[in-house]
């Protein structure tokens, strides 16, 4: 009888174990934040995922393959989008990039050529004309690059994007931003296969405060 019952105890205290590590017990200020002053989300009718990210990071080089295999298959419900950091003076060059090439709707040829130079080659693309001569490299026109470079409308999108990063307390890439509400970064989370699951159980929360 007492061996069954330590067999039993020992048993239970496994289960236990393992639903924490698969994810089911996720706990506030260990495994994410919840901000104490959210941060206005750019899509009131979805669950905005930000990804806070630079091109230079090496974490999120490596992290890039798994958030994007995530985001292939998103519900509706769900807004994911990428928010280019410039925590420091040195990544407001890329940030500016970021927002050029999307303005002129040329992100898809040179957005993974970007994070290679840089997160992976580590090459000095630190100005606009630099990152003009990467670009036209990629089929992207350098002169109308730089033309949106160094527009006002470009700088305006980066400097609202860094108001939010800075409204959301983040400090490292690469963070996710869930619905303006919770940071999530592979240190908090564990890992960065760790970091997507808490991520889906913020947007499980959110769903069922919605509701």
């Amino acid at each position: 009888m007492l061996r069954s019952l330590s067999t039993a105890v020992t048993f239970v205290a496994a289960f236990a174990i393992a639903g924490q590590a698969s994810g089911a017990e996720w706990q506030e200020g260990t495994h994410y934040r919840e901000l104490s002053s959210p941060v206005r989300t750019d899509n009131s009718e979805a669950i905005e995922v930000a990804e806070v990210f630079w091109y230079g990071c090496p974490h999120c080089y490596n992290f890039k393959p798994l958030v994007e295999s995530w985001a292939e298959d998103l519900p509706e419900d769900i807004d994911y989008v990428q928010i280019p950091a410039a925590l420091g003076q040195s990544w407001e060059p890329h940030a500016k990039a970021f927002y050029a090439l999307q303005a002129m709707g040329e992100l898809d040829k040179v957005h993974d050529a970007l994070f290679d130079a840089l997160a992976g080659e580590r090459r000095p693309l630190n100005s606009g004309e630099a990152l003009a001569e990467f670009v036209s490299g990629h089929g992207v026109d350098g002169e109308a690059f730089l033309k949106n470079y160094n527009s006002f409308g470009v700088n305006a999108r980066m400097q609202k994007a860094q108001a939010k990063i800075r409204g959301a307390r983040i400090t490292g890439t690469p963070t996710m931003l869930v619905n303006g509400k919770y940071t999530v970064s592979a240190s908090m989370a564990g890992g960065h296969e760790e970091v997507l699951e808490v991520v889906d159980y913020l947007v499980e929360q959110e769903r069922g405060a919605a509701e």
